[in-house]
């Protein structure tokens, strides 16, 4: 009696181990995450299904085993209607059990919104649709409605100046209404630093005046230690009435953003951007202004010049002057130069 109690309790224990043996190869040790994939990276979109989600897991070889995924998923409580969605970096070697921790509540992986040199809401919409979950048009739509835009104080003429170019963090499911809020806290946030809001004032102009003509500085040249001489002949047309005669919102105005040289197609083409027939600033920036060029405006150089003129010379950099007899001279060696190279 006494052997067969022993036997029956060496059985049962080694019943037992194998047990525990099947369960830590199946559960612990197999792994879900193999080695050597190119990416660790696993989108789940919103409002999405259990079903869709392991389908996704699998194409991109995260889950070896569909069956031992299926019955932690249940046991985990990871599986629900919808699954939690967002951007999540994996391991290589995770198990099963590790994978579904994480996709079930560990932390996303964000990713960097980068916002430069957009001209157009439609651009800046389209941009962040690249890096976010939702599409273009989910941003357009937002930023296009004007209910919406009165009531964070923009115009869709003005909307441009609310974004300040730089690289953003978000988590890859942040809806446009989110998105739309960090950029004004962002916008708050840089309009305080430096004494940014009191520098505006002083010129008696408002943050999203002063964006607007940073826009036009911003494309008018590309060397940023002349930005505050080219601002400051703005600023001086501003004071005594003269019109800005900017080639730049010309060529905003035709949305001609490809044409080599401006001409009468351009400086004649009716349009209140255009700052050859109209006077003042344009109705609201004409491209994303960086912060050297807004920073350019409200440091802008104390000088008696009105006209600039390119040099021609390939430098990239303008000639300044106070009378327009000097800016003819200005001019003739401008075509000169372009003559020199080859260009004219």
């Amino acid at each position: 009696m006494k052997r067969a109690v022993k036997a029956t309790l060496i059985l049962l224990t080694v019943a037992i181990i194998g047990a525990g043996l099947y369960l830590y190869n199946a559960f612990l040790a197999k792994v879900a995450v193999p080695e050597g994939l190119n990416s660790y990276v696993v989108k789940i979109p919103t409002q999405s299904t259990f079903e869709e989600v392991v389908t996704l897991l699998k194409a991109q070889d995260f889950v070896q085993d569909e069956q031992v995924f299926r019955v932690l998923a249940e046991r985990m409580a990871y599986e629900r209607n919808p699954m939690r969605p967002g951007r999540f970096e994996l391991q290589p070697g995770w198990n099963h059990i590790e994978l579904i921790r994480h996709l079930r509540n560990g932390p996303q992986a964000p990713v960097n919104v980068v916002l430069h040199n957009e001209r157009l809401i439609e651009e800046v919409a389209g941009k962040v649709a690249g890096f976010l979950e939702q599409d273009s048009l989910a941003f357009l739509n937002l930023m296009q409605n004007e209910v919406y835009l009165d009531s964070i104080g923009y115009t869709p003429e003005t909307l441009m100046s609310l974004f300040i170019p730089n690289t953003y963090e978000f988590y890859w499911n942040t809806v446009p209404e989110a998105f739309m809020d960090r950029m004004i806290k962002e916008h708050d946030r840089f309009w305080k630093q430096k004494d940014r809001q009191a520098k505006a004032a002083k010129k008696e102009m408002t943050p999203a005046e002063v964006y607007t003509l940073a826009s036009i500085v911003e494309r008018e040249t590309l060397v940023s230690s002349e930005k505050p001489r080219m601002a400051g002949v703005y600023l001086n047309r501003l004071r005594i009435g003269m019109p800005l005669q900017a080639d730049p919102t010309a060529v905003f105005a035709r949305r001609d953003f490809s044409t080599p040289r401006v001409t009468d197609y351009h400086t004649k083409f009716d349009s209140p951007y255009n700052t050859y027939l109209y006077a003042g600033l344009p109705p609201g920036p004409i491209s994303m202004a960086s912060i050297s060029s807004i920073d350019a405006v409200l440091n802008a150089e104390g000088h008696e010049y009105l006209y600039f003129c390119a040099k021609g010379d390939g430098s990239g950099l303008h000639s300044f002057a106070r009378t327009l007899s000097a800016h003819n001279r200005n001019a003739a060696i401008y075509r000169e130069n372009l003559r020199k190279r080859g260009l004219r």
